[in-house]
């Protein structure tokens, strides 16, 4: 196992590795992957009478871990925060994996780095040659001018959302007016360099999506809510066809003489809008975005499948697109 210690950690890694038999190290690791276990499922898990089980909760109570007892009719333990932070065990392939994914971290880059390397300092000597060839290896491609998110931003509605805390902040749209909004959070999605936040808004009496780098202040109400069934299974789901049916300052309209499905397999990434079947040989595939430039991007991507088409564009599209035709006319004459 290895051991993770915190700024007001009072144990090396050595003296928890010591202090705890293996018994001990695996009743914690399940303390830390589930929320709450029942005594039965303990004693079973680890092989140990009631007995023996509850004298390792008390031993694991005296090097300041805070393991509570369950109310019911089996009875069951749980592992609650404290003022203090002991150490954090992990395994080898749960330490790999957040090295894996501090390194490929972009949004949050700063922080991530300065996790990593904290992390590579109380790892294992057996490890740090695999953590070391993680961060060498691994990269990920940024998306370009993406403004960074506030982590604590982040984990104040990750906790809103856990403890179903309605929650008040300041948000802008995208014309910059703030606004104070009250919402129950239900869901956070990082897609396409940006995080979002699925919440049902209580003053407008629907589900709202608000994009993180916009939002400030949040802060949790001393109201409670029930989660409620969103409108699709999948939040990301949801979040791209909400896209795909707003509508932003720049929007295009193109039926092409090709079915949906195989549009859909010709384009490379996602659409920023929707394609809709209009036949079987036949679809409109709608593009709405602020930017003029993705507007024209995936417009120009759509026209170079090269098939029949009409397009419906506003003025800025059609100027656009119109004089990158004339510079390919003009460039392939003089070539030719």
């Amino acid at each position: 196992m290895a051991a993770m210690t915190g700024s007001m950690g009072s144990m090396s890694e050595r003296t928890v590795r010591g202090t705890l038999p293996q018994r001990l190290l695996r009743l914690l690791s399940l303390l830390q992957v589930r929320r709450e276990w029942s005594g039965a499922e303990l004693t079973e898990r680890l092989g140990v009478s009631a007995r023996t089980l509850r004298r390792d909760v008390e031993r694991l109570r005296d090097l300041d871990y805070r393991v509570e007892g369950t109310p019911g009719t089996a009875g069951g333990y749980r592992l609650a925060s404290g003022s203090d932070l002991p150490p954090l065990l992990l395994d080898d392939e749960e330490a790999i994996a957040i090295a894996l994914a501090l390194a490929t971290a972009t949004e949050v880059e700063d922080s991530a780095l300065r996790a990593l390397a904290k992390l590579e300092r109380v790892l294992p000597a057996r490890l740090r040659p695999r953590l070391a060839a993680v961060a060498g290896a691994a990269s990920i491609v940024p998306y370009p001018d993406t403004p960074a998110v506030d982590p604590l931003v982040l984990g104040v509605l990750a906790a809103c959302r856990h403890e179903r805390a309605v929650t008040d902040f300041v948000y802008r749209d995208r014309s910059g007016r703030e606004s104070e909004r009250r919402v129950e959070p239900h869901h956070l999605v990082s897609h396409g360099g940006h995080w979002y936040l699925l919440a049902y808004d209580t003053d407008r009496d629907d589900w709202r999506t608000f994009r993180l780098d916009r939002l400030r202040d949040p802060r949790p109400t001393h109201g409670r809510f029930p989660l409620r069934e969103t409108p699709e299974p999948d939040p990301a789901t949801f979040l791209t066809r909400r896209f795909a049916q707003g509508t932003y300052r720049y929007t295009v309209t193109i039926t092409l003489e090709l079915s949906a499905e195989r549009v859909r397999e010709r384009l490379y990434g996602p659409l920023p809008g929707r394609i809709e079947a209009r036949g079987s040989d036949r679809c409109e595939a709608r593009i709405s975005a602020d930017s003029l430039d993705l507007t024209c991007q995936y417009t120009a991507a759509l026209l170079a499948l090269g098939v029949d088409s009409a397009m419906e564009a506003p003025p800025e599209v059609a100027d656009r697109l119109g004089e990158m035709a004339a510079r390919l006319a003009d460039r392939t004459g003089s070539e030719g």
